[in-house]
This record gives structure tokens, C-alpha cells and sequence, in this order.
């Protein structure tokens, strides 16, 4: 049996749940770079509305998660503040896909991130993190809101839950997929 390996970024907003989403679906314990919000954060870092965050990713998250026995994803979770995008390319470089996690209480958070894949012609999905509750928007207000095209799959995910996580994570393999150029049929030999 052969297997597959493909890498997948994680990525979105500051807060918006990535190294959560890592680690509730990598089946390693997860390679995290979180370390604790110093006065240096103040600021520079935008915590409206994230009141109980005390630690975050300042290089990346790692993680591995088998999807079938043939294939094996490789899920790099990006930093979310400004500072440190200058590291994106270097997660993107590769990449089959990426999810982008949005926060709808921090809409405005996530344009960076769609216009990031948008712009590098990656496959993405977006996958509206619902750990806080029920979000107060439909897909279309969202769509909307993030000028998404109709191309472009939106999931609802608790980055908590495995299960969740992990059908965000299907839904992106889906998606690349089906961007596929049909493979031709095989000539016939005379």
C-alpha cells in the first residue's frame, strides 16, 4: 500500500482558534510555539474581544492526522498577529490546501487571511469556528462579509471537537479534489 502525505496550513485571524484545531485533531502531540502575552503585546496586538487570551502562537503549529490508511495530513498552523506574517510564505510553500478559521465575533480579522490564499491561487476552505457559542450570522452574511465566491466551500467547526475539526479538514480535501482537471482517458493501443 502506498501512502500520501500532503501538507496543509492552518490558518486565520489572531484568536481564531488554529493551534486548537491542531491539537484537537493531531493523532502526535501537537508541536506548538505558544508562549505567554507579555506588556510588549500591548498595543500592537488587537485583543477586542479575546479578554481570556494569555498565551500565543509566535512560529507555528504542528500536527499529523491520518485521513485513511493512504493518506496522511500534515497541518502547520500559522501566527495569526500581523508581526509575524512575514512567515507565511514559508508555511504556504507546498501546501495542497489550507483551512482558514474565522471568528465571526472578529470578522474583520479573517480578510487578511482569504486574500492571502485568494491572491496565491491556494485552495482553501472556510471554516467558522464555533467554540463561543452559536454564531449570529448566516452563511450568506458571512459570505458576504468575507467576499467570498460561490467556489469557495464555508463550514461551521468547533475547532474543540475532533469530529468537527476533522470534517473541515474532509471538506478541504474535497474541495481540492474536485479542482482537479479530469485525467483524460487512456489512448487506445492499436
Amino acid at each position: 500500500m502506498e501512502r500520501t502525505s500532503a501538507k496543509v496550513v492552518i490558518a486565520g485571524g489572531f484568536g481564531a482558534g488554529k493551534t486548537t484545531l491542531v491539537g484537537s485533531v493531531s493523532e502526535i502531540p501537537p508541536l506548538t510555539t505558544e508562549e505567554v502575552m507579555t506588556e510588549a503585546s500591548v498595543g500592537v496586538d488587537d485583543l477586542a474581544g479575546l479578554d481570556e487570551k494569555t498565551r500565543t502562537t509566535v512560529a507555528l503549529d504542528f500536527g499529523r492526522i491520518t485521513i485513511t490508511s493512504e493518506v496522511i495530513l500534515y497541518l502547520f498552523g500559522t501566527p495569526g498577529q500581523d508581526r509575524f506574517w512575514f512567515m507565511w510564505d514559508e508555511l504556504a510553500q507546498g501546501a495542497l490546501g489550507a483551512v482558514v478559521l474565522v471568528d465571526t465575533r472578529r470578522l474583520p480579522a479573517s480578510f487578511a487571511s482569504v486574500d492571502y490564499f485568494e491572491r496565491r491561487g491556494i485552495p482553501f476552505v472556510v471554516a467558522v469556528n464555533t467554540f463561543y457559542g452559536e454564531c449570529a450570522y448566516t452563511d450568506d452574511e458571512i459570505r458576504s462579509a468575507l467576499q467570498l465566491g460561490p467556489d469557495v466551500p464555508l463550514v461551521r467547526c468547533d475547532a474543540r471537537r475532533r469530529s468537527s475539526a476533522v470534517e473541515a479538514l474532509i471538506r478541504l480535501l474535497r474541495h481540492v479534489l474536485a479542482g482537479l482537471p479530469a485525467t483524460p482517458p487512456a489512448p487506445a493501443v492499436p
